[in-house]
């Protein structure tokens, strides 16, 4: 192999090594090598691609395909559908009910799931492209702050765990909203509830 081609190759794995190791760090001691953080991030994209629910139709015209895939896997295995999908499953499709897991597709992400006086708001993109009608900086600064800047000043989200998505990595909430640029955009959910 050519000097140069494995230095391609040795930065290119650092980087995203850098980028995915971060999960895996015990302590400040821990070590994980670049061959263990870069197959992580492509079986975690490979995953991603995997677990999106049957019936969601995903638009990557213009899309960074392995950040889809990498938000795919963040949004479908963290929670995120449990508040912004109401109900999270299809009738006969609820794995808490022994029945085999379907989610809601047809309000995949629309909100509608109630907490009280408060409601899981629409992530799905607007007619510009922007999930919940933020830009991409937008979008990272209310997941690390709390505070959505089209709202009024002061005003904190109260059910949305932001104080830990948060601490994600920048380049996580990046995935995050390249997925949900990529989700079919849905009016708010007609049918709120609990």
């Amino acid at each position: 192999m050519h000097a140069a081609h494995l230095t391609r190759r040795t930065c290119l794995a650092l980087a995203l090594a850098a980028a995915s190791a971060a999960p895996y760090a015990a302590g400040p001691e821990a070590e994980v090598d670049a061959a263990t953080a870069l197959s992580d991030t492509n079986s975690r994209a490979m995953r991603g691609r995997e677990i999106v629910p049957p019936g969601v139709i995903l638009n990557l015209k213009g899309k960074q395909r392995n950040l889809v895939w990498q938000g795919s896997y963040i949004v479908n295995t963290t929670g995120c559908i449990d508040c912004h999908t109401h109900p999270t499953y299809s009738p006969g499709g609820d794995p808490f009910q022994g029945q085999p897991e379907r989610v809601n597709a047809e309000q995949y992400m629309s909100g509608g799931r109630q907490f009280g006086p408060f409601t899981a708001p629409n992530l799905t993109p607007d007619n510009a492209g922007r999930p919940a009608g933020l830009t991409r900086e937008e979008f990272v600064q209310t997941l690390r702050t709390g505070h959505n800047p089209h709202d009024p000043a002061g005003e904190i989200l109260q059910v949305m765990p932001w104080p830990a998505v948060g601490k994600m990595t920048t380049r996580d909430l990046y995935a995050i909203y390249e997925y949900l640029r990529a989700i079919p955009s849905l009016p708010d959910n007609p049918h709120p509830g609990p």
